[in-house]
């Protein structure tokens, strides 16, 4: 596996120790995001109880690529070897092509001897051609920040800034959290009222344990109460909130429009000058909320190789077969959802 002359390349599981180099090499490369990052793995399997076989390619004592994977195993929607589950981007990192035909070949051996369904990369860009893809279900929203806050406050929708104006005329203010038990708790409010699952509280609490150097919990409040709370990200020069959301009375005051702005003027101010607002569906409610920040919305390629079936699963909330369970799950107690919920979530990725 490498050129006449050149240095063999070899292909293995990542091992442990071996986190720093992982996340090294990510950064180096022009298509490495937070969700390639090696801290993943221990947040997937002690949440989820999904194994996750990373693997990494080597030449000479150097990585040449990586790829992060989660073995998917539900009850309700079989197997699935994803990369990666539980995050919106993914697939295969790599410094040059023979790195990433050897990922490849490797993962695609790994998904026939787990006998999955299906194997998923989910990517900013196509890597193959021949691979089914579906481009149609998930857009991301990224842009560049002007380094003046106020210069991107004036950038927005007039009806968006108007909200935010209306927060702050209400007396509402941001602080930063170093627990995410207020995030948890709004955030699974806010899932019930769309009719989805909530993962376990467990899953919140790892994630910040393991990448609290690169990430920051924002909660509004109204005179000390919480309103709304979200997570963000930060990699390389860019910010990404990620798990937020609010209870019914924030949206009268504009609570979740007065977040995300506070996220956005912190992080400029912070010297971060990209913002990514995450992937939403179209249609939805959060696709529109994200143009009229006035960010246009970029296709997602989520790449398959099919295992013992012959269509691409779907298991994402526009399914018009789980209509009628979204809307049962909107009537539920929140207790009760809260309770039900991670069962469920886990097998979702």
């Amino acid at each position: 596996m490498s050129p006449p002359g050149g240095k063999p390349l070899s292909v293995r599981p990542l091992q442990a120790g071996e986190e720093i180099a992982w996340d090294r090499f990510v950064t180096t490369q022009p298509q490495g995001s937070f969700f390639h990052l090696a801290g993943w793995k221990r947040v997937i399997e002690e949440s989820f109880g999904h194994s996750c076989p990373y693997l990494l390619t080597e030449r000479d004592g150097h990585i040449t690529g990586i790829l992060p994977l989660t073995h998917l195993r539900s009850r309700l929607f079989g197997q699935s070897l994803i990369s990666n589950a539980f995050c919106v981007y993914g697939g295969p990192v790599a410094a040059d092509q023979e790195s990433l035909l050897a990922l490849d070949e490797a993962a695609c051996a790994l998904a026939e001897e787990l006998g999955v369904a299906n194997m998923e990369y989910r990517l900013r860009q196509r890597l193959h051609e021949d691979w089914p893809c579906d481009d149609q279900t998930y857009c991301t929203f990224r842009k560049v920040l002007d380094p003046d806050p106020d210069a991107n406050l004036a950038k927005v929708r007039r009806k968006q800034r108007a909200m935010v104006r209306k927060a702050i005329k209400a007396g509402l203010e941001s602080r930063l959290d170093e627990d995410p038990r207020t995030l948890y708790r709004l955030y699974a409010e806010s899932l019930r009222n769309l009719g989805t699952p909530v993962f376990c509280r467990r899953y919140l609490e790892i994630l910040w344990e393991t990448f609290r150097d690169k990430a920051q919990i924002l909660t509004v409040t109204s005179e000390t109460r919480p309103l709304a709370s979200v997570i963000s990200f930060f990699f390389r020069d860019e910010v990404l909130p990620y798990y937020g959301g609010g209870s019914k009375a924030a949206r009268d005051v504009a609570a979740n429009d007065f977040m995300y702005w506070e996220v956005l003027r912190r992080a400029v101010e912070a010297g971060y000058r990209r913002f990514d607002f995450g992937r939403s569906k179209p249609g939805t409610g959060a696709f529109n909320f994200k143009r009229h920040w006035c960010f246009e919305p970029e296709p997602l390629f989520y790449e398959h190789r099919l295992f013992g079936r012959e269509t691409i699963p779907q298991r994402n909330p526009l399914n018009p077969k789980y209509a009628p369970a979204i809307a049962l799950w909107k009537q539920l107690p929140l207790p009760i959802a809260n309770r039900i919920g991670p069962i469920l979530a886990r097998g979702l990725g």
